[in-house]
């Protein structure tokens, strides 16, 4: 069995998507997709530089289409597998494609709206997340109070990122939990907490335009590692 995992954003480099274009279909594949998304995924994934594709409106329809097309080509070439689909953040959209819940272009059309309207939340304030590595969890908290940051995701394995302020990052950076590491991560602002609030209601709008399916295939969900659709047996 193979277990498909669609990254989120900061998983991005430049030129990454050069070697995929000799792949048959993909050129075509990624053309839909910048239709849909009103990017130029192609020359985003190939030629523009890091401080570009790291702006969300670019990154996020980037990193999607990404993992669509080369999980396209693994499912083309793994048929009889038994796959299962699991996203981290904005990936969960390319699982929910590969699941059977949206197309591939409606998938895309919804990244597209949600990494403006995040984009646009981003340039009201200076934001940004961080990952710490390792340290002890109550301390941590009472780090990220006295910051005035919070805990955006609990990615396990010791490993917690924070979102907030820059300056308040950078305070953290400077006197980190001990035994602990503060990496910056290559995202444009403070995502999955309250700073993103205004692009709810524009998602949410588009959202209610797109047709969705039932899954044909067992999907887990970002939030708790359940799953959600596809079956009856769970990921605890």
């Amino acid at each position: 069995m193979i277990i498909v995992a669609a990254p989120g954003q900061g998983s991005q480099t430049p030129g990454f998507l050069t070697p995929w274009l000799e792949v048959d279909g993909v050129r075509e594949h990624l053309e839909r997709l910048s239709d849909a998304s009103e990017v130029d995924l192609i020359a985003h994934g190939t030629t523009s530089d890091a401080d570009t594709i790291r702006s969300t409106d670019i990154a996020q329809p980037l990193i999607v289409a990404a993992s669509i097309v080369s999980g396209t080509v693994l499912l083309r070439e793994n048929p009889e597998t038994a796959i299962r689909f699991a996203g981290h953040s904005v990936g969960e959209f390319a699982a929910a494609h590969f699941a059977g819940i949206l197309s591939d272009t409606d998938a895309l059309r919804l990244v597209g709206v949600r990494g403006r309207a995040m984009a646009a939340e981003s340039a009201t304030s200076a934001t940004g997340m961080s990952a710490v590595i390792g340290g002890e969890g109550d301390e941590l908290a009472e780090k990220l109070a006295q910051f005035g940051l919070v805990a955006a995701n609990m990615n396990g394995g010791g490993q917690v990122v924070v979102a907030g302020p820059l300056d308040s990052l950078a305070l953290l950076a400077e006197a980190p939990v001990t035994g602990s590491r503060v990496i910056p991560l290559q995202v444009a602002g403070a995502f999955h907490t309250s700073f993103m609030s205004g692009a709810v209601a524009t998602l949410r709008a588009a959202a209610s335009s797109i047709n969705t399916a039932n899954p044909h295939s067992v999907i887990y969900s970002n939030r708790d590692g359940r799953q959600v659709a596809g079956g009856d047996d769970y990921l605890d």
